[in-house]
């Protein structure tokens, strides 16, 4: 979970390919009207985003249902991930890919391909809600290759 640019998608792969369980974009089951909004620089606001994190939710809870499953979701809101694990129906953690804004913002800018444009990165960091002190959420540097978050990812997920 993060906001765009974080590494969601690329450190979720490597993380369910470790796990030996399936990965899945949760940009994917965004509705084509929150694409379009956003991709036009319009932020998101709740009620365009309950649908499409319910339907994160239910993949969640086949997921569990199945033995495991990673999703990439920003989950920006206390609220939002509250809703997820309730969706979930068993056990629920969180990688929590934290880093600065010009970080972010010089990742975001050298990708290309998104539809998520560097304009709405201010609106997704005032959106944030840091999860410390949540249960089930691991803190992880994004000042680091891939790999090494992954790892860290990973050794932080097997203390929870």
């Amino acid at each position: 979970m993060g906001v765009s640019g974080c590494g969601k998608s690329t450190v979720g792969e490597e993380l369910a390919e470790k796990l030996g369980i399936p990965f899945m974009e949760g940009d994917k089951l965004h509705p084509a009207s929150n694409v379009e909004k956003m991709a036009a620089g319009t932020p998101l606001n709740d009620d365009d985003r309950w649908p499409w994190l319910d339907l994160v939710g239910a993949e969640l809870h086949k997921g569990y249902e199945a033995g495991g499953i990673v999703i990439s979701c920003s989950a920006l809101k206390k609220t939002y991930r509250e809703r997820l694990r309730k969706a979930c129906g068993g056990s629920l953690a969180f990688v929590y890919l934290e880093g600065s804004e010009a970080l972010l913002t010089k990742r975001m800018g050298a990708r290309t391909g998104h539809f998520m444009p560097l304009s709405l990165l201010k609106t997704q960091l005032a959106t944030l809600e840091v999860p410390t002190g949540e249960p089930g959420v691991v803190t992880i540097s994004i000042d680091a290759t891939p790999d090494e978050i992954t790892e860290n990812a990973l050794k932080g997920l097997s203390a929870l």
